[in-house]
């Protein structure tokens, strides 16, 4: 189980299904695909290329490890299964260039990285046979929180209210947690746990082979018909693959479940652009991984998707000269960016909150350079940088409006859609939001990012606040000085 939970992790964080590329491949066959969903989806697959040579993570969210196990009754192990699992898992974070992601708690506002990425979570079960099966899956946080459990009620359970429903759900996913996604609907469930654990399943394809209909024993099945209406849903919401378009998810699984007559809970959810999901099983055979993609660039196409050129930004302009450029442009403009940025996010902004708060100066980094949302992982020997996507820009909103009064976040670069208060802001204080394309990491980081350097915080690890210098790095205006928001106008 210890080479198994090593081996398993050590794949899915580098390589994807074969199924997963081609949908990716498809979206650049696809005349009604938009410029902006070819573009996010070329560059994935061009992500996946680097990703695949074994250094470069995926995505720089290296995630939460999760084991999902069914033992058969006839297997015997004589140990401690989930310290074996945890242990595989432990020397994977350990040896490859992957992110520490985990915090501990030592009371209710104290926490402290644990710079393993353990506690794993780890979900065993017993059930017939002489055969132990796994799914692992690495899940990134701005996937896991895009989880949803809603409380409803038999009243929903109508055409017309369920199509309602969802579309107004759809809106709660975003594209935070990097599009396009595989989406779980669950419509029902013995408990509101038994529904979230169904929608995390049906997002990793662990639940396709699901009959698709119901009996009087109350099965889980999955809903075709309904499957088809939310992708439609899907498309016509024009949310595309992160900046506009049609390709908001590659595909839906919709599990309808039995409940209790009171309750009705429904949940759902998504496996992003990192899709990392991977099945493994112990049997009298022997030791076995499911076989993911390692020749990603067979799902390339011979020629890069032809759309109209970038706008390219130096970003080593006194910050009124690069705004001024800015404000040039309408939201939707695709941007290439060369210069300097600083890198904080949460743990970062919350420091430098208390330190404004304490009466002490905006540092004069927050003012002079635009602020990149990002946590990087390891750095690989002999590179600039480990992989280093965008994290998710919501989770920074609250710190918007105070730091820009200041001078500090004028502009911003991250992925996913952002409050009003951010919009406002912006509009107030002459700031802007940039949007960058949410997955591709190892692709920044091999391509765009060319040198890394700790400022301030040293002591947070990932989260401490970097100076990096970046060549070629996509963006688009999401949020301009004007008050206009990409994602409010769709």
């Amino acid at each position: 189980m210890e080479l198994l939970a090593r081996e398993a992790i050590s794949d899915v964080s580098f390589y994807l299904r074969p199924a997963h590329l081609q949908k990716l491949s498809n979206i650049l066959e696809d005349p009604e695909a938009s410029d902006n969903d070819r573009f996010v989806a070329h560059t994935m697959i061009m992500n996946q290329i680097v990703s695949a040579e074994g250094e470069l993570p995926t995505c720089q969210d290296t995630g939460t490890a999760i084991v999902i196990g069914k033992k058969g009754e006839n297997v015997w192990t004589g140990g401690n299964d989930a310290e074996a699992l945890s242990k595989g898992i432990f020397e994977t974070y350990k040896d490859k260039n992957l992110r520490y992601s985990q915090v501990v708690p030592f009371n209710m506002f104290d926490e402290k990285n644990t710079g393993t990425n353990l506690p794993a979570q780890i979900d065993l079960y017993a059930e017939e046979g002489n055969k132990y099966e796994f799914l692992f899956v690495t899940k990134g946080g701005g996937s896991g929180n895009k989880t949803f459990l809603y409380q409803q009620t038999k009243a929903l359970l109508t055409e017309e209210a369920l199509t309602k429903f969802v579309k107004e759900k759809i809106k709660d996913l975003g594209t935070s947690a990097c599009p396009p996604y595989h989406l779980a609907l669950v419509i029902g469930g013995t408990s509101a746990e038994a529904t979230l654990a169904t929608v995390k399943k049906a997002s990793a394809g662990y639940l396709d082979h699901l009959p698709t209909e119901g009996n009087d024993g109350g099965q889980a099945f999955r809903d075709l018909e309904w499957e088809a209406k939310v992708q439609k849903i899907c498309e016509e919401s024009t949310i595309g693959a992160q900046f506009g378009g049609k390709y908001f998810v590659h595909d839906v699984r919709v599990i309808r479940l039995p409940r209790h007559a009171a309750s009705c809970p429904v949940g759902l959810g998504v496996s992003c652009s990192a899709d990392r999901n991977i099945k493994a099983k112990i049997t009298e055979e022997g030791i076995f991984v499911e076989e993911l993609e390692k020749n990603p660039a067979r799902f390339a196409p011979e020629r890069a998707p032809e759309l109209a050129p970038a706008i390219n930004i130096d970003l080593d302009r006194p910050m009124d000269e690069v705004r001024q450029e800015l404000a040039k442009h309408p939201i939707k403009t695709r941007l290439n960016l060369s210069g300097t940025l600083i890198v904080a996010r949460d743990i970062a902004h919350a420091q430098i909150k208390k330190m404004l708060d304490d009466g002490l100066p905006m540092p004069e980094y927050m003012k002079n350079h635009p602020v990149y949302y990002a946590g990087p992982a390891k750095t690989p020997q002999g590179m600039a940088s480990g992989s280093f996507g965008p994290t998710t820009a919501g989770r920074m909103d609250s710190y918007v409006e105070q730091f820009q009064s200041m001078g500090g976040s004028m502009i911003m670069l991250a992925k996913g859609n952002r409050s009003q208060a951010v919009t406002d802001a912006c509009k107030k204080n002459g700031g802007f939001y940039l949007g960058s394309i949410g997955g591709p990491a190892a692709i920044l980081a091999k391509d765009s990012i060319k040198s890394v350097e700790i400022v301030d915080f040293e002591e947070l690890g990932m989260e401490a606040v970097r100076k990096i210098r970046v060549e070629n790095f996509p963006a688009f205006i999401i949020v301009d000085d004007k008050g206009n928001d990409f994602f409010a106008a769709l």
